[in-house]
């Protein structure tokens, strides 16, 4: 029957390491750890405390300071390899783990499951034709030294490599090995452990090449392996069930992925989230049970990645609280108020909402600044509320229980005028035609960056022109269209043309539209 000495790889949490360990060699295994030197000295000495004392325990002689994708954490690993070699002679496989990490099987399950096959389960792929890497160095990891951490000493790292590039200090790979890349978390054989240690000692030169590569856990052991062990001896796969996102971070196991983790066909999951205390508590328990066979989806990584893409258009696990239904509804009246000058447009809603129960919204798209009821944080930013747009006007319909709503769109938006047109409720627009002196233009150039109090006379002469067309361009691009209920209000009009087609918008009566006009400086600039 297998027997596991366990690589056991961790930096905090002593309280979790010590629970880890104890249910490791609850189960007849060993565990070798290697408690990292940066951490703090009173942890690691809770933890010796405990377990100092177990014959199924050893600890690191060395303990070294580890930093993510340097050759510390190869060092570490290796310091904690050589003890349990050394310390476990009956250990017939060596599993390599986190403080993160917790079973997804029962401890009868997973010597089972070594006791299948006579081989060693790590992934590695080829460096060069896979895409294993997603994002960041490539070649660049191998053919240059990196004597500096990317992430605490950016600045050296990439002057040094880019002064290497320069000088043409590029250097050769080992000729007798064959790059290859994978995960950290691997199991292996006491034989592949006893030829891995042998080559060390006598290849310095290989040695000497991963000492300066980048991120070498991902490359060292899966390199060496494959070099050493027949291509069928081999599973190019981890044990241990884990994922990551497009940005290269792993992702985290909460309470409510117990029956996702169980599962996977994988006998430990990385991360466990340290909050996750029932989730924890759980797989602890499942550990130590006989249970001895589990319904293997193995859906984990197709659903994350399902799920992820789903989230990316905000329809992760379900649709949102405010988008159970997007369809404003039938019943519903949306009028839309648009007008290059919103000056005049607020005037006129804030007449609206005098003579008439109708709530009004000034340019909830365009000004951040427009006053909103509090819906959850759907408001919260211009992004939010113009890619929920449905969503927030159907909220803004209830929060008012109203089956009117008008609001203000710059006529430059009229993609957003085009998407409501197309919701199945009822959608009315009202252009508010506006006559626009060259000094109110040169005023709008200013105000949108255009032109400064300093730009030369002669250059806002050249200007004005094209912001002319600009501003008639927009209001022919919704002629164009030829929107249903299309009223206009104008500054030329007539007093009575301008009241029928606002009573006409807001399907009010005629005097009520009077009334709502009734104003002499409603176009006033």
């Amino acid at each position: 029957m297998a027997r596991i000495a366990y690589i056991l790889l961790c930096h905090k949490d002593p309280a979790g390491i010590i629970a880890q360990a104890q249910r490791l060699i609850d189960a007849g295994d060993f565990v070798a750890i290697h408690f990292d030197g940066r951490a703090k000295a009173s942890d690691y000495a809770q933890i010796t405390a405990v377990l100092k004392g177990n014959s199924n325990v050893v600890f690191t002689k060395r303990r070294i300071k580890c930093g993510w994708g340097e050759w510390s954490l190869v060092e570490a690993t290796l310091e904690a390899v050589k003890a349990a070699e050394h310390h476990f002679p009956s250990a017939s496989h060596f599993y390599m783990l986190s403080g993160d990490c917790m079973p997804i099987k029962s401890a009868h399950h997973v010597h089972e499951f070594l006791d299948r096959e006579d081989v060693d389960y790590i992934e590695s792929f080829d460096f060069f034709a896979s895409d294993w890497i997603k994002v960041g160095l490539k070649e660049d990891r191998l053919i240059y030294r990196h004597w500096f951490n990317e992430r605490t000493h950016k600045p050296l790292f990439y002057a040094s490599m880019n002064l290497q590039k320069r000088l043409g200090l590029q250097r050769d790979i080992p000729a007798d090995i064959a790059m290859q890349i994978g995960s950290q978390w691997w199991c292996l054989r006491r034989r592949t452990i006893e030829w891995l240690l042998d080559f060390i000692k006598k290849r310095r030169d290989v040695m000497r090449f991963f000492r300066t590569t980048w991120i070498p856990d991902e490359t060292f052991f899966q390199t060496l392996v494959r070099h050493l062990v027949p291509d069928h001896e081999v599973r190019t796969r981890t044990l241990t069930f884990l994922l990551f996102t497009d940005y290269g971070m792993p992702v985290v196991f909460y309470n409510d992925h117990y029956d996702l983790l169980l599962s996977q066909d994988y006998l430990f999951a990385r991360k466990i989230s340290p909050m996750a205390s029932d989730l924890k508590a759980r797989l602890g328990a499942l550990y130590r049970n006989d249970q001895q066979s589990f319904a293997i989806s193995n859906e984990g990584k197709s659903l994350f990645r399902f799920l992820t893409a789903r989230g990316r258009i905000g329809r992760r696990f379900a649709p949102r609280f405010w988008e159970i239904d997007q369809s404003l509804g039938r019943d519903y009246s949306l009028m839309i108020v648009t007008c290059k000058k919103w000056h005049i447009a607020k005037r006129l809603l804030g007449r609206i909402r005098i003579a008439t129960p109708i709530p009004a919204i000034e340019y909830l798209f365009n000004e951040a600044s427009t006053e909103l009821p509090d819906l959850g944080g759907i408001q919260t930013t211009l992004d939010k509320r113009t890619r929920h747009r449905r969503a927030l006007v159907q909220m803004l319909f209830a929060n008012w229980h109203s089956d009117k709503l008008v609001i203000c769109i710059d006529p430059a938006n009229i993609d957003l005028i085009k998407d409501f047109y197309s919701d199945a409720g009822t959608t009315r627009l009202l252009e508010i035609e506006c006559e626009f002196s060259d000094d109110y233009l040169v005023g709008h150039a200013k105000r949108v960056g255009l032109a400064t109090d300093r730009t030369p006379k002669e250059t806002l002469a050249r200007l004005l022109p094209t912001i002319r067309y600009d501003v008639r361009f927009e209001s022919d691009q919704i002629k164009e269209v030829g929107f249903d209920q299309h009223h206009k209000l104008r500054q030329t009009g007539r007093a009575d043309e301008n009241a029928r087609a606002l009573a006409a918008f807001l399907d009010v009566d005629f005097e009520t539209s009077r009334e709502i006009l009734a104003l002499d400086h409603l176009f006033l600039d």
